[in-house]
């Protein structure tokens, strides 16, 4: 039955699996294919919707039911694939054939054209091929992510379009007015459209990037060009590799501070050089680079390091961009997100400059990738001050200190730091910075701190000291009825608590105070040793572990909740709780939890209410009267917002978006990139997200206010701005200087805003300590000699310290039975002897009875990484406690990778239990993964 249909599908399926997205026909699939077979097809789609449209009619050519086919028709019809019903019922693909040449433009100006468009603008004009579903979530995404983002995820919907969509995408383009767009589509076309405006536009753009972006030197004495004069749409693709041109466009002359900041450096001396925010560090590197490139051609190999991916990828860019045209200097780049598989040696030798994240660096060191340092002929280390403890950098120098130290023999590469502070480390006086930055120099091996002395008032010139202000704020009252039911639901769920297990037994963190960080503390600690908690009956020990984990989970967002109306308006803290009081409904929702969120439910219309009627929070109306005020006196205004948390972040631009005389302030936020996730924000944003958000910030009015977490406040370029506002946002000398810098303009200034006492003090010691530090680095630079000793001192007891450690003998793993326990419940996970180590970091339990104790998800997040493929999250099926994730590695599939901080590891003989973060703590042995343990035996098709 269905023969023709099915065999012309089957000749014609290579059309179709270029549009059709398998999602987008829900409803055909959940009619006439199994439910696993819809599960798998809509996990594949998150990695390819290409395999999955292919899997899908792979599933087709099976179905023998009746009215399968015309039921197709009928769903592609009704989910606006009209011009892929048309080929399918006439059996005539040239129309879609057609559109091949198309995808192929679109596929070579994507990387341009994306930085280009502002989609929402293109959106009403392309309701004929783009379906109602497609717009709104191009729409959601440029509201989330930003407007490249929006406008890559516009590019994929036109790629997989049955209609006639080039047309359409030219005439909205000129419609819109967004012609540099359109001249990549179709260049003569477009020139001819935009001829009698296009010298005035490029006039507008070239007045904009001047007005906004002073940093890395970009006055009429033509220096070198900095990352906010470049067109986004240069950006080279992760790992590229710049070799053509002819001369070095960006070779231009330094300012004179700068000269002086590099002048050690250009000798060959280990250097920290030390300058404000905003003078163009980035531009002396690039100087010390280049002139070392020159001194030694032919032999010189460079390292430029970052220490955040987010950095890394501005700086990359600006390095690239520098060499473009040279055709004697190879530039690439290898950062986390791209290390797939990277040999670092052969990229070393095949590239003069390298611009990495030291955590790749470390593990091309340790794992005998590169052989040593001596690679390398110079390290340039971008925010240095992070050179002690257990930092990658530290890691780097270590070894270069131990190779120094212990041999003659040696040809090492010269270290360049650059910082904006070298106030690391606590003080109370001169004494005590001098011998903090002391042993920063010591680790960095440099006896010359380099800062701008004769050309200080150049640098003045340049560089703008916001003037700093703060704004105590009256607390929020401990009366406030919110608080006050909050509190007695978290004394409640203690009481709880209580009665099954002494709890205050298990931590001696005292005087802790709901909505504090100490009570957050006293959470983590209590919830560590409930997982190594031992009773004499198993069952009784599963139980009571499993509540207290539970108690305590709750105890721990209603604190957050505290915390967030303490900062934010009581709505936000509320709906705070409601996301994750939902999740827990939809989760293992057991008795214990049921009792819980019941203590949440009674309350609930009276926490509503007082969302709604209260009184706004102090802080807020503080806030808001600022902000009011400055773009009062200033509509040109531009604000970086610095908040604690992620939860905080999206709180505020929730609350300027529903504040009608802020609302046009039209916030962007940007946050980590980290895992750790909240109720509010999700998981962080990725880089294309940071990038949008940023390029939207820097190039046009739209965003006028930026709220930033701390992924901000070191190294990320972010445009001038004339106002910078710190949200109860306190940290060290380094962090006040950091962010204070991010105000850039001639008259801007710097406002924190906090309703303890205890932050604004520490602000203000932050303040006299920097100039304590100013003196520190006077003193020593007057006296090199002992500035000298001290380093020869510090270097030997560290090498002292370290030969002692490695002396120690190492503590042979156990060779023994254990169980993996569930860290929340206690369920049984496997033993030891199930777990393999894949590629020394991947930890697989090969025993297929795993998957009777678990439920699978599909991943949110699927995608590839050391020749591995994530396609589903693994869960404890007894309370839903995220174990890892199921993943596929060459040809094997449903392989369980677990994370040791899931579990709690107990001894088969002794019943002692341990709990380990991390894998390498881990005291047991494990086996290698070898391929032979896979056969179809051992390793079939999951029931």
């Amino acid at each position: 039955m269905y023969e023709l249909e099915k065999q012309n599908l089957r000749l014609f399926s290579k059309y179709i699996v270029q549009v059709l997205r398998p999602s987008y026909i829900k409803v055909f699939l959940s009619e006439y294919l199994d439910e696993e077979s819809v599960e798998r097809i809509l996990s594949e789609e998150k990695a390819s919707v290409t395999s999955a449209a292919q899997m899908l009619l792979d599933k087709m050519f099976q179905l023998e039911a009746e009215g399968w086919f015309q039921a197709f028709l009928d769903t592609l019809l009704a989910s606006e694939y009209t011009g892929l019903h048309a080929a399918v019922s006439d059996w005539n693909f040239a129309e879609l054939e057609d559109l091949q040449d198309c995808r192929t433009l679109l596929d070579r100006v994507e990387p341009s054209i994306t930085k280009n468009m502002k989609p929402r603008e293109l959106l009403s004009h392309l309701s004929d091929c783009l379906t109602h579903r497609e717009r709104e979530e191009i729409r959601a995404v440029e509201d989330q992510c930003g407007c490249v983002a929006a406008s890559e995820r516009l590019v994929k919907s036109l790629r997989r379009c049955d209609k006639q969509w080039f047309k359409m995408l030219k005439t909205a383009l000129y419609n819109c007015s967004q012609k540099l767009a359109l001249q990549l589509l179709e260049p003569d076309e477009s020139e001819e459209m935009c001829v009698s405006e296009e010298c005035e536009e490029n006039m507008d753009t070239m007045s904009t990037v001047r007005f906004e972006f002073t940093e890395d030197g970009e006055s009429n004495e033509g220096l070198l060009k900095s990352i906010n004069e470049i067109s986004s749409s240069d950006q080279p693709s992760e790992g590229a590799v710049i070799t053509a041109g002819m001369g070095r466009s960006a070779e231009k002359k330094l300012r004179e501070y700068q000269k002086e900041l590099a002048e050690a450096a250009f000798s060959g001396q280990n250097t920290i050089i030390c300058a404000p925010t905003g003078c163009g560090k980035t531009i002396v590197a690039l100087a010390i680079c280049e002139h070392h490139l020159k001194k030694f051609p032919g032999k010189a190999k460079v390292v430029f390091m970052a220490t955040k991916v987010e950095v890394y990828a501005q700086q990359y860019k600006l390095f690239i961009d520098h060499f473009s045209k040279d055709p004697d200097v190879r530039v690439t780049g290898v950062c986390g997100d791209t290390d797939v598989g990277v040999c670092l040696r052969s990229v070393v030798d095949r590239n003069e400059v390298v611009v990495l994240t030291p955590q790749i660096l470390v593990n091309a060191l340790q794992n005998k990738d590169l052989p040593s340092l001596d690679v390398f002929t110079l390290l340039l280390l971008d925010e240095c001050h992070n050179t002690t403890g257990k930092h990658p950098y530290n890691n780097i120098m270590s070894r270069y200190l131990d190779t120094k130290l212990t041999s003659s023999a040696h040809t090492l590469p010269q270290v360049v730091g650059f910082t904006a502070s070298v106030g690391v480390g606590s003080f109370k006086n001169q004494q005590e910075a001098e011998m903090n930055i002391c042993h920063l120099c010591a680790n960095l091996d440099t006896r010359v701190i380099a800062t701008v002395t004769k050309n200080i008032d150049e640098l003045r010139s340049y560089v703008h000291i916001p003037e700093k202000e703060f704004f105590e704020v009256p607390a929020s009252p401990i009366s406030d009825p919110f608080i006050r039911i909050i509190r007695n639901i978290m004394c409640n769920i203690e009481q709880l608590a209580k009665k099954i297990y002494d709890i205050d037994s298990l931590s001696p963190i005292l005087n802790r105070d709901y909505g504090s960080q100490k009570y957050e503390q006293w959470i983590v600690d209590v919830q560590k040793r409930c997982k190594l908690l031992r009773l004499t009956d198993p069952e009784q020990e599963r139980r009571v572990c499993r509540a207290l984990f539970n108690y305590t989970e709750h105890l721990r967002k209603y604190n957050d909740a505290l915390i967030i109306n303490e900062d934010a308006r009581t709505k936000d803290a509320l709906d705070y709780l409601q996301a994750f009081i939902e999740q827990v409904r939809k989760a293992g929702y057991d008795s214990t939890e049921r009792t819980l969120t019941a203590f949440f439910d009674v309350q609930r219309e009276q926490l509503l209410r007082l969302a709604t009627e209260g009184q706004e929070n102090p802080k807020l109306q503080e806030l808001k009267f600022i902000l009011e005020e400055e773009y009062r006196n200033n509509d040109q205004t531009r604000t970086v917002l610095f908040v604690r948390t992620r939860a905080l972040a999206d709180a505020l631009k929730k609350w300027i978006d529903d504040t009608d005389s802020l609302k046009f302030l039209n916030p962007g936020v940007l946050i980590g990139r980290g895992r750790k996730s909240s109720q509010m924000v999700g998981s962080g944003m990725t880089l294309t997200s940071q990038k949008g958000v940023l390029d939207s910030f820097k190039t046009s009015d739209h965003i006028k206010i930026l709220i930033a977490t701390s992924v901000a406040d070191e190294g990320i370029d972010i445009p001038q701005c004339n106002l910078v506002l710190m949200y109860e946002y306190v940290g060290n000398v380094v962090k006040m200087v950091q962010v204070r810098g991010r105000g850039r303009a001639a008259g801007s200034r710097c406002f924190l805003i906090s309703n303890r006492n205890e932050r604004i003090e520490k602000e203000k010691q932050n303040m006299e300590r920097e100039k304590i530090v100013e003196k520190a680095i006077v003193s020593l630079q007057a006296s090199p000699e002992t500035l000298q000793a001290k380093v020869k001192l510090f270097q030997r007891e560290d090498k002292a310290s370290r030969d002692f450690e490695s002396r120690s003998p190492e503590k042979p793993r156990t060779v023994g039975s254990y169980k993996l326990l569930c860290a929340k419940c206690n369920a049984f996970a496997c033993v030891s002897d199930d777990l393999r180590v894949l590629k020394e970091c991947h930890h697989i339990i090969l025993n297929h009875t795993v998957f009777k104790r678990c439920v699978t998800n599909p991943h949110l997040n699927p995608r590839s990484f050391d020749g591995i493929t994530k396609t589903q999250k693994m869960l404890c099926a007894e309370c839903k406690l995220d174990w890892g994730i199921i993943a596929s590695y060459l040809n094997i599939k449903d392989l369980p990778i677990v994370k040791i901080e899931s579990f709690v590891v107990q001894d088969v003989a002794t019943q002692r239990k341990h709990y380990f973060r991390k894998w390498r703590d881990v005291t047991f042995a494990m086996r290698e993964f070898e391929l032979t343990e896979i056969t179809p035996e051992t390793w079939g098709p999951r029931e």
